[in-house]
């Protein structure tokens, strides 16, 4: 049948300090992360937010003990998820492709050549498909099969996302009834999902599913947990002057609080994994939000990291996508051929008028911060929520 390989995609993260900047560098520097209109901008605008964000970043970074524990979490994955498979009977080799930091897609890639590899498995550890996430690095290999006609000896199948499937529902549930578990009083608790955020632009102008998926995989997980509980979806790490989806974390937190909630349980519904956003960004900015709005009970639901049912629900998929119909990368960079991906079409470069506008704006805040930056050391984006 030939040699197996399940490639595992994730984000990536500094792992010191000093990694810091070339990180947010890599990642302002994909196209998928900001829309420029003029491709040309896109290296000088990275480097300029890079440089300007880097010394906060690190504070945040110090808050968590000097660098992200992703590389660590996900290579616990793949061991564990190794040895599912090989109770399924299936021997593969794990491979890692970071997006923005070591080891990178690239080089995972580069090792499965070697190695030999006749069947891939492209499973992305990202629940919902993003343009920003999924999407980005579907694109990147789809370009490297396409430039080294080699890779073309390799069956290959991707599995563009999968938030909707029992054994990940189930193990979400799981760990939300743990924490619930623990108060004195559960079923008055509030569940709070808070997800990552992308542009309003990327839902209503490219037609990015994720808004959706992460709506349905709520209820999923609540019809799971089968508990009483309100709950509320909400969306965190928001960048730029421009609109992200709402309710924006934050606010959500302090309307609740408004409205008495005592006890929050906090859950990082499109996070697998610990990193800064749970680690730093929820259980620190947002607790110490919650509390000073009067939330004394905050409670965060840890990452599914390598929770037992999470792992043989991967394993599962994996078996299940070498068993099934092979679905390529051109399959998916465009789901139900609607969602444009970089290089955008001409509507998503700002020639809608709703692209016009942020893309614009984006755009010439860029260039002129870039000019003020060389000229006298400071520059404005601060002042618009970018630094």
């Amino acid at each position: 049948m030939g040699r197996v390989g399940v490639l595992l995609l994730n984000l990536g993260g500094p792992e010191q300090l000093e990694d810091v900047r070339p990180f947010l560098f890599n990642l302002f520097a994909d196209p998928e992360i900001i829309r420029l209109p003029f491709p040309w901008l896109q290296r000088p605008l990275a480097w300029l937010i890079s440089s300007s964000r880097a010394k906060q970043s690190q504070a945040n970074y110090q808050q968590i003990g000097g660098g992200s524990p992703l590389r660590r979490i996900t290579e616990q994955q793949a061991e564990a998820l190794k040895v599912a498979l090989a109770e399924r009977g299936e021997a593969a080799n794990l491979y890692i492709g970071m997006r923005y930091w070591y080891p990178f897609t690239e080089e995972a890639v580069a090792q499965i050549k070697r190695d030999g590899i006749e069947r891939l498995v492209v499973l992305p550890l990202y629940p919902q498909f993003s343009i920003s996430t999924s999407g980005s690095s579907f694109r990147l290999l789809e370009r490297i099969w396409m430039e080294d006609p080699s890779l073309n000896r390799i069956s290959y199948t991707v599995i563009p996302s999968w938030y909707a499937r029992p054994g990940y529902t189930a193990a979400m549930a799981d760990l939300i009834a743990q924490e619930l578990d623990k108060l004195e009083a559960p079923d008055e608790a509030h569940i709070f999902f808070s997800a990552h955020g992308v542009p309003v632009s990327y839902v209503e102008e490219a037609g990015d599913p994720y808004q959706r998926e992460i709506e349905h995989c709520t209820e999923l997980i609540m019809r799971s947990l089968n508990r009483p509980n309100p709950y509320t979806l909400a969306y965190q790490s928001r960048v730029g002057p421009v609109e992200w989806l709402q309710p924006y974390t934050e606010d959500a937190i302090e309307n609740l609080a408004q409205q008495g909630v005592k006890d929050l349980v906090v859950v990082p519904i499109s996070f697998v994994s610990e990193h800064i956003e749970t680690l730093q960004e929820i259980d620190i900015e947002y607790r110490e939000l919650a509390e000073a709005a009067g939330i004394h009970g905050f409670h965060r639901v840890p990452a599914l990291n390598t929770h037992p049912q999470f792992i043989a629900d991967m394993a599962d998929m994996v078996v299940e996508a070498l068993a099934s119909p092979r679905k390529l990368f051109s399959d998916v960079v465009q789901p139900e051929k609607r969602v444009k991906i970089y290089p955008p079409e001409r509507s998503a470069w700002g020639l809608t008028p709703f692209a016009e506008v942020w893309n614009g704006r984006l755009a010439m805040v860029g260039f002129l911060a870039l000019l003020l930056e060389l000229v006298s050391g400071h520059g404005p984006l601060h002042f618009v929520g970018i630094l």
